[in-house]
């Protein structure tokens, strides 16, 4: 979950917005409502995809993009955005058991 700050937050809990990239979480910093700037976790995922893919995978993984939407915030394919999930370890498709159940059952 991103929490949001505002800019006047930032004298007042910017201890929160650290604790927040320290636990991996993104922040964005609003000024009068509307969105600034969004605070990314310094990592190794940053360091060896960027902040793009690294920020798009963690939007992808907390559920806030599509995997399409996700792969064009990361600038890339669709296939080379799911390349760097698996390299992440995070799963690229996503099936409640009940889904899951449904293609089984319609396979076989």
């Amino acid at each position: 979950m991103m929490d949001m700050y505002s800019v006047r937050d930032l004298r007042e809990r910017t201890g929160e917005l650290i604790r927040d990239a320290e636990t991996g979480e993104l922040s964005v910093v609003t000024k009068q409502g509307r969105p600034v700037f969004i605070a990314v976790p310094f990592d190794e995922k940053v360091l060896e995809s960027g902040i793009p893919m690294a920020r798009a995978i963690k939007l992808y993984q907390e559920k806030v993009l599509s995997m399409g939407k996700a792969a064009q915030f990361a600038g890339c394919p669709v296939a080379e955005f799911i390349q760097h999930l698996v390299k992440a370890g995070i799963p690229s498709v996503r099936y409640s058991s009940d889904e899951l159940d449904a293609e089984l059952a319609a396979i076989g």
